[in-house]
């Protein structure tokens, strides 16, 4: 008597897909409208202002400034990574904030990966 076997086939996909999904709407309504998101991450209700949406190995991420951790403001102002799959109760509050000079939007590891960025207004030079 002949064992069944089984036989697995990889599926190749043609291009990457990334389903919208409600957490990139959040996201990209934050950066358009300057607003902090509050969400919850590793366990931990946090408040943070989002500058830039991007893949990394067809996941999205956002890097964004923590602005409150716990209900207490950072020790220092920093950018951090949040992979959007591990954000939970992730919503827009009515706080708004400014860009965070701690981001570089020309960092080598959003090339050619990013979905959504933070508009940042050119900083006035003065002529001096």
């Amino acid at each position: 008597m002949m064992r069944k076997t089984l036989s697995m086939k990889s599926a190749t996909l043609t291009e990457p897909t990334l389903q919208a999904s409600p957490a990139i709407g959040i996201i990209e309504a934050a950066m358009v409208r300057k607003l902090r998101v509050r969400a919850i991450y590793n366990r931990t209700e946090m408040q943070f202002a989002p500058h830039i949406l991007y893949t990394r190995h067809d996941d999205p991420f956002v890097d964004g400034v923590v602005m409150e951790r716990e209900g207490k403001p950072p020790r220092e102002i920093k950018l951090a990574s949040f992979k959007l799959a591990g954000l939970t109760g992730l919503t827009l509050t009515t706080e708004r904030f400014e860009p965070q000079a701690v981001f570089n939007p020309a960092e080598p590891r959003y090339e050619g990966c990013k979905l959504s960025m933070l508009k940042l207004e050119p900083t006035a030079v003065s002529a001096d």
